[in-house]
C-alpha cells in the first residue's frame, strides 16, 4: 500500500509486486514496466533462498559476482548477496525476455549496478533483513531503498545527522507517535534519491530533504525550498510485512517503451561490436 497522503509528481509508479517462483508475478512486473516505464519487485529472503541453485549452477547465474560472493566471510551475508543478485537478474530477465544467467551485472565507480549492454534500462537494488527489493525503469534513472518501518531512529538522535534544519522542525511538530515512522520515510527517500543519482552515501543527507506526507514529494534544499522539478517522481509504500519502501525515478524524456525485448534493448555500441566480431570471423 502507498503511504497515506503520499501525493506523486512526475511519471507514474506502480505498487511493488511480491514475486515468488511462479511466472504470473513476473508477468505483473513486466506489465508494470510496459505501462509505467517503471517496475518494483520484492521477495522475502526466507522464501527466495529455497529457490537458490548451488554449486556450478549458482556460479553460472552470478557470473562475475561469483568472486565477490566467495570473498564474503559470513554465510548469512553471502546468502543475502547471492539472493539479491539472483532476484535482480530474474527481474531483468523477466522484463527483457532473456535468460537471467546470460545477463551480466556491472558496477560503476560508486558501486551502482547496471546491466552491461542494456543501457536503455536502469536498475537499483536494496535489501534489509528479510526483504529484497529491485527497481527497474526505462525512463531514465531509478533508486530504491527499504527499511523496517518500526526501526528505532528518532529517539537515537540519528535525525540531526541525516535531516535538514527544515526537516528537524517538521519532525518536532509532528505528534510523538508519528516522528519515528516519518524519519524512516525520510531516510528511505534520501537513500533512494542518492542511489538514483549515483552518489550513495557521498551526498550528505543534511544537504537535501523532503517535505511531509500529504503534499507532492520533491527534493528540497535545507531551507525547505524546492530543489527539483517534475522530472523527478518519488513514492513511498508501506508493505503489510512491516517494511517502508521508497523509490526515486528521474524522467529523462525517453517516454514509455512498449517493447522491452532484449533483442531491441542492446545499446548500439554493443550491437556494432558484435556485428564487427561476426564479420571478422567470416
Amino acid at each position: 500500500m502507498t503511504a497515506p497522503g503520499n501525493s506523486p509528481l512526475g511519471p507514474p509508479l506502480g505498487e511493488p509486486v511480491e514475486v515468488t517462483a511462479g511466472p504470473r508475478d513476473w508477468e505483473r512486473v513486466r506489465a508494470d514496466l510496459v505501462a509505467h516505464g517503471t517496475a518494483l519487485a520484492y521477495a522475502r529472503l526466507s522464501e527466495l533462498h529455497k529457490e537458490l541453485p548451488d554449486g556450478e549452477a549458482l556460479r553460472t547465474l552470478l557470473g562475475r559476482d561469483w568472486s565477490r560472493y566467495l570473498e564474503l566471510a559470513h554465510a548469512e551475508v553471502r546468502e543475502r548477496y547471492a539472493a539479491s543478485r539472483v532476484l535482480l537478474k530474474h527481474a531483468a530477465g523477466a522484463v527483457l525476455g532473456g535468460d537471467p544467467g546470460a545477463l551480466e551485472l556491472a558496477y560503476g565507480p560508486t558501486g551502482r549496478p547496471y546491466l552491461r549492454g542494456c543501457d536503455q534500462i536502469d536498475i537499483s537494488l536494496s535489501h534489509t533483513q528479510d526483504l529484497l527489493l529491485v527497481g527497474l525503469t526505462t525512463r531514465g534513472l531509478i533508486g530504491v531503498d527499504a527499511e523496517r518501518t518500526d526501526r528505532p531512529m528518532y529517539g537515537s538522535g540519528l535525525g540531526r545527522h541525516v535531516c535538514t534544519p527544515y526537516e528537524l522542525v517538521m519532525l518536532r511538530n509532528l505528534p510523538e507517535e508519528e516522528r519515528n515512522t516519518s524519519l524512516v520515510r525520510l531516510w528511505t527517500l534520501k537513500e533512494a534519491y542518492s542511489k538514483a543519482i549515483g552518489q550513495g552515501m557521498h551526498f550528505r543527507f543534511t544537504e537535501f530533504g523532503f517535505g511531509p506526507d500529504g503534499k507532492p514529494v520533491r527534493v528540497q534544499r535545507p531551507d525547505g525550498t524546492a530543489g527539483t522539478g517534475r522530472e523527478w517522481a518519488f513514492r513511498t509504500f508501506v508493505l503489510e510485512s512491516g517494511y517502508t519502501v521508497s523509490t526515486a525515478v528521474y524522467d529523462a524524456g525517453f517516454g514509455t517503451l512498449t517493447d522491452t525485448e532484449i533483442t531491441t534493448m542492446l545499446d548500439q555500441d554493443c550491437v556494432e561490436a558484435i556485428t564487427e566480431a561476426l564479420e571478422g570471423a567470416d
